[in-house]
């Protein structure tokens, strides 16, 4: 049974446009190739973090949405986790409430656009 996920990943300040692009594309990629369905995916850009992480005091925010097997979380984590680009990340299931807020937070956000 597919699970909802939403996972948000930092990546480090140092990259340029091109070389972020590349990692997101990467990591988009990975989990459709593992039969993920990605369902929304938000760039947050270059932000403050609360704390410095290996020595960085900024990062670039990326979330993803995805439906997925529960298997393919371990999978993904490790990908995190070998990428040195990556600095952070946190991968969650979205019960039904979160996964409805998250739904009306994402048409909240296409409306506000269309105006």
């Amino acid at each position: 049974m597919l699970n909802h996920y939403e996972t948000v990943f930092i990546l480090t300040p140092v990259l340029s446009d091109a070389q972020m692009k590349e990692a997101v594309t990467k990591f988009k990629e990975f989990l459709e190739s593992e039969g993920a369905q990605v369902v929304h995916e938000e760039n947050w850009g270059l932000r403050k973090l609360a704390y410095p992480i290996q020595k960085k005091t900024t990062g670039f925010y990326q979330l993803f949405q995805f439906d997925a097997e529960p298997t393919l979380i371990s999978k993904l984590e490790i990908n995190f986790r070998r990428d040195e680009r990556i600095i952070r990340f946190l991968t969650f299931r979205l019960d039904k409430y979160a996964y409805e807020y998250a739904e009306k937070r994402r048409s909240l956000k296409s409306n506000v656009k269309e105006d």
